[in-house]
């Protein structure tokens, strides 16, 4: 029986693992974002914070977008707009509900305050 539940819970925590490295929604994390986008991967900075409107228009619409299949190659950072204070001045961001896009490790384009799912579809495509 031990077997059995050591052997689910590997099973578990290997496909958490494999399910955070690339691709979907995460909260951010320096590292990992520095290895991503030092690898070339697209990747994309969302810094919400939960008591802006705009935020929570947005949300359900990047919830939609991470999960088609042709954004699976691309990491979603959710940084927390008013935690990520270092984050904000390294990438001159100054606003919530702004999206930082990255494609082969540079900035590809940057957006704040859409709320329209064309084109916030439009913005994360240029990660692709």
């Amino acid at each position: 029986m031990w077997k059995a539940i050591a052997r689910i819970f590997l099973v578990a925590m290997l496909a958490f693992a494999a399910g955070g490295a690339v691709g979907g929604e995460q909260a951010f994390n320096q590292a990992q974002f520095d290895q991503l986008n030092a690898a070339g991967k697209p990747v994309i900075v969302y810094f919400h914070a939960t008591w802006c409107p705009t935020c929570k228009i947005q949300q359900p619409i990047v919830d939609r977008l991470s999960a088609q299949p042709d954004m699976k190659p691309v990491t979603i950072f959710v940084a927390d707009y008013d935690k990520e204070i270092a984050l904000k001045r390294a990438m001159k961001v100054t606003q919530q509900s702004t999206f930082v896009v990255f494609k082969g490790g540079h900035e590809v384009a940057r957006s704040t305050g859409q709320t329209r799912e064309r084109d916030i579809s439009d913005t994360f495509a240029k990660a692709l």
